[in-house]
């Protein structure tokens, strides 16, 4: 489709075999149709699926000829640790690399730097800028992290000093008002002088308790017509995620109309969502 925005699809890694053999056999094809950019898979928690974050990425690239991203994290790994993983990414043929912090492991509220580790995920990118041969992204907070007692002016401060560093470009935490998007991409680029790709990150809801659990973790915020229609619907699952579609097909518009370089989706390892927005988009 001439014009088509550029688009990316968020797996994270199964935990089991058959929901592997599920994503590579039944979910990429699918989402393959609407001939995505790239794709990104996380890292886990703790970098817990490490080993299996870089095989996906591996088997994406070379089985599905898909350029694929991979999620790399701070959180239990020393900077030999972390030169190995990168290391043995870039031996995979691996040239695409996201660069977080990550969220304290086990649940805890409180970061801890790992004896030996990085701090910051700036840090990070420095060392991948250091080591070279990566194309490296990193994360924004349009409402600022949660964890950011500052508030997010001061949040939006420390993603530009990550772009400084060497972050080519930015994905989105998950929002659904389109005004933080904006108010964010204004705010780093007029008075940050960010010139990077500024990357908006979606979320089609299915479930009106998973879209509260998710936002509670990320901080995201639920405008009040938005949480109406999810209370209104209640546990109708298909009538939440029908309604899904709808409202993020409409923040797809808009974003793009706005000036947004694409829409990255997080497909939470399912097709049905992305696809049927995709489809009414007129993206696929």
């Amino acid at each position: 489709m001439a014009g088509k925005p550029a688009i990316s699809v968020e797996f994270f890694p199964p935990k089991t075999d058959e929901g592997e053999r599920k994503l590579l056999a039944e979910t990429l094809p699918a989402l393959l149709a609407a001939k995505p950019h790239y794709c990104s898979v996380t890292y886990g928690a703790g970098g817990s699926t490490r080993d299996k974050t870089l095989g996906l990425v591996e088997r994406i690239q070379n089985e599905f000829d898909l350029t694929a991203l991979m999620h790399l994290t701070c959180v239990h790994a020393t900077r030999e640790d972390l030169v190995r993983v990168i290391q043995d990414a870039y031996n995979r043929g691996i040239r695409n690399i996201l660069a977080l912090r990550g969220d304290p492991p086990g649940g805890s509220q409180e970061w801890t730097k790992t004896e030996g580790g990085l701090e910051y995920s700036y840090q990070l990118v420095e060392l991948l800028r250091e080591i070279g041969g990566f194309s490296v992204g990193t994360a924004g907070f349009p409402e600022g992290h949660i964890a950011q007692t500052g508030g997010k002016i001061v949040d939006w401060g420390y993603l530009a000093e990550k772009v400084k560093a060497g972050a080519h470009f930015v994905v989105t935490q998950l929002f659904f008002d389109n005004a933080d998007y904006f108010a964010f991409r204004d705010y780093l680029t007029s008075k940050l002088g960010v010139d990077v790709p500024l990357v908006p990150g979606l979320l089609p809801v299915v479930s009106g308790s998973q879209t509260k659990k998710f936002t509670q973790l990320c901080g995201a915020r639920l405008p009040s017509a938005f949480l109406a229609r999810l209370e209104s619907l209640g546990t109708d699952d298909a009538a939440v995620t029908d309604f899904g579609i709808e409202y993020c097909a409409q923040q797809c518009r808009e974003l793009v109309a706005g000036g947004a370089p694409g829409v990255h989706f997080y497909t939470l390892n399912r097709a049905h969502s992305t696809s049927a927005v995709l489809k009414l988009l007129g993206w696929n």
